[in-house]
């Protein structure tokens, strides 16, 4: 099984709505990317917050898209094809930030990776 691992937040003050998030809910900066990213970490999932535009993404506000792990991505990735989603992209950061990205029904974007500060995905 899959668990939420990471959520991509689109803000057009990052470090004010990272430090909202440390402030309010005692998470904490996992790193910082070029230009202006922040992840933050709760210990189990990665927040990352995004300033508006970046990559060619539309100026919305909120939350952009969601990222899951699971103990074999590679059969998760497959299940996400099958279940009829298309493959988008590849993002591949070093050891601490992988992800694949589909869209699904609705146009809504997932991602199936590792991301910075997340917690292993357990056997049940």
């Amino acid at each position: 099984m899959a668990k939420i691992r990471h959520i991509a937040y689109r803000a057009e003050n990052p470090e004010a709505m990272a430090k909202f998030f440390i402030d309010a809910f005692e998470m904490r900066i996992a790193q910082r990317r070029d230009p202006g990213v922040i992840d933050l970490t709760d210990g189990t999932i990665n927040l990352t917050v995004l300033p508006l535009g970046l990559g060619g993404a539309p100026d919305a506000h909120g939350i952009e898209h969601i990222g899951f792990t699971a103990q074999d991505n590679n059969s998760a990735m497959k299940s996400v094809l099958a279940a009829g989603a298309r493959e988008k992209n590849t993002i591949q950061l070093g050891d601490v930030h992988y992800e694949r990205k589909f869209e699904g029904p609705e146009g809504i974007v997932v991602d199936v990776g590792l991301w910075a500060g997340t917690a292993p995905v357990e056997a049940p």
